[in-house]
């Protein structure tokens, strides 16, 4: 099936969102239908209905909804004409709301004949309710829905009907008053995340010849050429030609210290040029990019709902039919049990009327998913990918972790720990063989060899020019060079054969204290480099908090035992399983899922290729976004972009602090109607507390979950 998406904009009710897309869903033609409000955004799967008919399907809910493309919201949000045409609107409203206040009042107050002042008083509940009564007939008629529309407007006429024209009145003006702030700081919000996911480049400096032309990040490809100035953000993933800069990575991975790059260093899409310039050659397309990736990623988060925005959304369905069966039991059998009126100014009818303005469940509706959505928000700023809100609740829950070691909790790149002579030859001769070999080979132990010895003074262990002169000499008379896969490098030089590479390869038995590379010449074994990987400096600090938090934390690594527990004593780890494969890993973790308790949660954190399909089995998979594989990111459910593991206690902490917040605002907001419902009951509340508990609960909840961005 083709997936559509489309902006879907005047959808000022979460409840409404849920409506659209209940009614999609009764078509079975139509399939993974998500209507969300917080992103105002429709998407489905379909090969049969056509857009039109969608769009006459959302029109039957709301009338006044607007379905854009999605693939051209970027133009439309930033289209001018676009934006006039809101605010115009948004003055329409306010000034409609002014006019038929005013226009009431004078009914009420001026001193005129009845006549006239009835006149009045009906022409401004018309204006006033224009909007809100147009909407109710509209979808009672489309499509036999009842919503808030026709609650507050059966309420209003029935408060004048009742003599309480007053009351009425205020209902409707503070009704609307609420709907435009309410409108307004759902839009401060959404504009908010934004403004925390705004990443995307806009162009591309692309240097054609002697030329450079702004074109579409889009338009260019693997391989060619970009220019980035100061004051730009980088446009795809490349590795710097030519040029200094320091870079503001903020926006990706949550590090607000600016990154200084040179000449060959790797660079990220979205990075911003604070100060420098840089020539970039393009590593990936830009749906490739990182930039795109994590756009996607958290553009497509809050479609994968909670089981509390669930369960949420189930219960506002059916809250407005009790809550009306209620209002219809108060007004026709409270005057048989006491001895309450039907018609006088406190009466059951009028009694009624006030459990109509309660019974809206925006307050309800919308406090879940806008916490999520705002959740996701403050951890892609923080630099963690959360690819939905259900993972962002169960990240609270987390009681045991389990981590690779190898670019998890240890940096992933090898160095020097010492260097070993079987024979007269010297250390740095030994190193000459090992680097020149490995030069050949785009093996990351064989990176990190070089790496090493071209940035690391080792002091009493190497002679760096010494080293760097024989391999310049003898690079060029290099013969028979071949890469053994999962073994070493094989060449000739000078009539000699060499071999550099593990125990396998050479023939000698290796001990497990550390990685060791070997040196053959000929039948000789003359020497061995060993390698130590080390601990990543938050690591530990990492691991206590985790501690702190009361989570058990696992290490399950394919190393030796001795090196596993070496790097476990360190970070004070709780236990460690040693040379575990791939597949020992996955039924490692499948045992301890099986003996967990039901609520708690088991994460997972690796960065490989072996590690994603335990990474895909865990209830929390988190993976590495900087040097993590691919493959490890795509079955992950929480992505650290910075390979911080420290950021896995920021997330709990988001996770507990979204979760707070839910249970404030539904604690609130339900208490607030269920109090204001039963003094109305006993004629102690009237139409104000029942216009507070509709839409001013709603207004706190929204500002409440504005909180968790700060």
């Amino acid at each position: 099936m083709k997936k559509y998406e489309f902006k879907i904009t005047g959808l000022d009710c979460a409840n409404c969102a849920n409506e659209i897309q209940e009614e999609l869903s009764k078509n079975s033609d139509l399939s993974n239908v998500i209507v969300s409000f917080a992103k105002q955004k429709l998407s489905y799967e379909t090969d049969k209905v056509s857009k039109e008919e969608v769009i006459e399907k959302v029109k039957s809910v709301e009338p006044e909804v607007e379905i854009i493309d999605y693939k051209e919201q970027a133009k439309d949000l930033k289209n001018e004409e676009k934006q006039k045409e809101n605010k115009v609107k948004l003055k329409k409203h306010i000034a409609r709301l002014i006019i038929g206040a005013v226009i009431a009042l004078i009914g009420l107050y001026a001193p005129m004949p009845q006549v006239i002042k009835t006149i009045f008083v009906i022409v401004g509940y018309a204006i006033l309710l224009y909007r809100t009564a147009t909407n109710a007939v509209k979808l009672l008629v489309k499509s036999r829905t009842i919503n808030e529309n026709l609650l507050i407007t059966v309420s209003c006429i029935g408060a004048y009907l009742v003599g309480k024209s007053t009351e009425g009145l205020m209902v409707i003006i503070l009704y609307e008053i609420g709907k435009i702030l309410e409108e307004k700081a759902i839009n401060k919000t959404r504009k908010s995340i934004s403004d925390l996911m705004d990443i995307k480049p806009e162009y591309a400096n692309l240097k054609e010849k002697n030329q450079i032309n702004q074109v579409s990040p889009a338009e260019v490809n693997v391989g060619d050429i970009v220019i980035v100035k100061q004051g730009e953000k980088v446009p795809l993933d490349g590795i710097v030609l030519k040029g200094t800069a320091s870079l503001n990575t903020a926006s990706l991975t949550g590090e607000s210290k600016p990154q200084d790059v040179k000449e060959n260093d790797e660079v990220l899409s979205g990075s911003i040029v604070i100060e420098g310039l840089l020539e970039i050659k393009v590593t990936k397309e830009y749906k490739n990019s990182t930039v795109s990736k994590i756009l996607e990623l958290v553009e497509n988060a809050t479609d994968k709902k909670a089981k509390t925005e669930t369960f949420v959304n189930k219960a506002a369905k059916i809250y407005t039919p009790i809550v009306l069966g209620i209002a219809a039991l108060v007004a026709v059998f409270l005057p048989l049990i006491s001895n309450v009126p039907y018609t006088s100014e406190n009466g059951s009818i009028y009694r009624a009327l006030i459990f109509l303005v309660i019974s809206c469940p925006c307050a309800i509706a919308i406090s879940v998913p806008l916490c999520y959505f705002s959740g996701i928000g403050k951890s892609s700023k923080e630099g963690i990918l959360i690819k939905g809100s259900d993972y962002l609740d169960g990240i609270k829950d987390i009681k045991e972790i389990v981590f690779d070691k190898t670019g998890t909790l240890t940096t992933g790149k090898f160095t020097i720990d010492k260097i070993e002579t079987y024979t007269n030859m010297t250390k740095e001769q030994i190193t000459e063989y090992t680097v020149l070999g490995e030069s050949y080979s785009n093996h990351p132990i064989a990176k990190s060899i070089i790496n090493d010895v071209k940035q690391k003074e080792h002091t009493n262990i190497l002679n760096k020019e010494e080293i760097e002169k024989f391999i310049e000499k003898n690079k060029s008379k290099v013969e028979n060079c071949t890469e053994i896969a999962g073994k070493g490098i094989s060449y000739s030089l000078e009539g000699k054969t060499i071999l550099v590479g593990n125990s396998t390869l050479v023939g000698k038995d290796g001990k497990a204290d550390s990685t060791k590379i070997y040196v053959k010449i000929d039948e000789t074994v003359v020497g061995a480099i060993s390698l130590i990987d080390e601990v990543k400096p938050e690591t530990k600090s990492a691991i206590k908090g985790l501690h702190q938090k009361g989570i058990i934390t696992k290490m399950f690594t394919g190393d030796s035992k001795e090196i596993a527990e070496k790097i476990a004593k360190e970070i004070e780890i709780d236990e460690v399983k040693s040379k575990m494969l791939p597949d020992d890993k996955y039924k490692g973790l499948e045992k301890e899922i099986a003996n967990k308790q039901e609520k708690d949660k088991i994460a997972y954190v690796g960065d490989g290729i072996n590690d994603s399909p335990v990474l895909a089995l865990a209830d929390i998979g988190i993976s590495m976004g900087g040097m993590g594989a691919g493959s490890s990111i795509e079955a992950s459910d929480v992505v650290i972009m910075t390979d911080n593991i420290d950021k896995i206690n920021t997330a709990i902490d988001i996770s507990k602090r979204t979760s707070k917040i839910i249970k404030q605002n539904l604690t609130f907001s339900i208490g607030v109607k269920i109090i204001v419902l039963i003094l109305s009951v006993f004629g102690v509340a009237n139409m104000w507390e029942a216009v507070f508990a509709d839409v001013g609960a709603t207004l706190i909840t929204v500002l409440n979950a504005v909180r968790i961005l700060k």
